[in-house]
């Protein structure tokens, strides 16, 4: 028979129901920032614009995310999580019905942007609902789970949209999400716990004095470098790959599967060992974050170490995010919602400031290297903020 301790040990090794709902939402949120990745050829054709316009959808979906992550979550602070949360996900339904109506390029941006801004409310809070409910031992653990739904999105959502979008036509995609997140928004607020009473009500004033330990600080700046590094190299990976590889069009979904993979495994593992060891965790996948998209400079012109650089940049580059993120909520204590919603902020003014630079570089002799050597440069500066962090009293 078992003991009421041991089964005490087993519940705790069971992450809550609501962190893998709330993956759901992410995977939805996920796939809709990143499929069009794999689908640039198709919308630039059909819009008449080249290759390094279109990519202002992603560019601009990550201006929305910077700004709209802090100011939903300042916003939303007193409504209750799962009204926050439901709220979010009507409006980047919304969103995606004006991009797959709409043949004028800004107003696709526009929604872009406004799509953005529910995405980074809903990130921002989720993680905060996942790693409080997980409790401090397995908080990060949860955090990385929650983000690994982002990072199933791109094993699965973002090669289906893909591959949907080529075959069918790009906007298909967009009517999927759209319909999917109308059904998630009821699925969420029936299933999200109602938020208990407290005798301190979240407070914005505690939130933003928060944001002053120096530690959250250096892990802002972290997320910058880091999300720079991997995701301007992301952003850009159907050009490397058809024109620098010389694979075909078709092949694309199959290697952002591989991506998928190795990111979903990264996020998973990140967590598990960023709850005990996050500085090793942090240093040894930056380390051989950087060390890949060095190998992808030299080596994009050859088909299979490509693909297999590819699938191990998303291994280490998205293991660090679950910890830059759990770190954080943690340092900020009582007033976690902000420090979250500045995290994904950050993480995506790396995406923006990266794709931006990358946007100028694929038209350079360099080609489609350009934003591989962009995202070179982003990955060895991230050392810089982190060794600082490891020089700060109490991590």
């Amino acid at each position: 028979m078992t003991s009421p301790a041991n089964q005490t040990v087993q519940s705790k090794q069971h992450l809550p129901l609501v962190t893998y709902i709330l993956a759901a939402g992410v995977f939805l949120m996920g796939t809709s920032e990143f499929v069009v990745a794999g689908i640039l050829p198709e919308i630039a054709s059909d819009l008449r614009l080249s290759i390094a316009g279109t990519g202002m959808m992603i560019t601009v979906f990550a201006i929305g995310m910077i700004i709209g992550t802090p100011t939903v979550a300042a916003l939303t602070l007193r409504l209750s999580r799962r009204i926050a949360l439901s709220l979010s996900l009507i409006v980047f339904c919304a969103g995606h019905v004006i991009v797959a109506l709409s043949d004028s390029y800004p107003i696709i941006l526009a929604a872009r942007f406004l799509t953005a801004l529910a995405t980074g409310g809903f990130w921002a809070v989720s993680a905060v609902v996942a790693a409080q409910s997980a409790g401090k031992e397995m908080g990060t653990r949860a955090v990385g789970v929650v983000l690994g739904g982002g990072m199933v999105a791109n094993v699965i959502g973002v090669p289906l949209g893909s591959f949907a979008g080529q075959s069918i036509g790009w906007r298909g995609p967009f009517w999927a999400l759209a319909v999917l997140s109308f059904i998630a928004a009821f699925v969420i607020y029936r299933m999200i716990p109602q938020d208990r009473p407290t005798a301190n009500p979240p407070s914005l004033k505690a939130e933003i004095t928060a944001l002053k330990d120096r530690r959250v600080l250096l892990i802002l700046v972290c997320c910058v470098f880091v999300n720079g590094a991997v995701m301007t190299v992301y952003s850009f990976i159907s050009p490397l790959l058809t024109d620098n590889a010389g694979l075909p069009n078709s092949t694309v979904p199959l290697v952002l599967v591989a991506y998928g993979v190795g990111a979903a495994v990264g996020s998973y593992v990140g967590g598990r060992i960023g709850d005990t060891r996050p500085l090793l965790l942090l240093f040894s996948s930056a380390g051989a974050t950087l060390l890949i998209i060095l190998a992808l400079a030299f080596l994009s012109h050859v088909a299979v170490p490509t693909i297999v650089l590819v699938a191990l940049l998303g291994l280490f580059g998205m293991s660090m995010n679950p910890v830059l993120i759990g770190m954080s909520v943690g340092y900020a204590k009582d007033a976690p919602t902000l420090s979250s919603a500045m995290c994904t902020a950050i993480l995506n003014a790396g995406t923006a400031i990266g794709t931006a630079f990358a946007d100028y570089a694929i038209t350079t002799p360099l080609g489609a290297t350009g934003p591989v050597v962009v995202g070179a440069v982003c990955a060895a500066l991230y050392f810089i903020p982190l060794l600082a962090l490891t020089r700060t009293p109490n991590i």
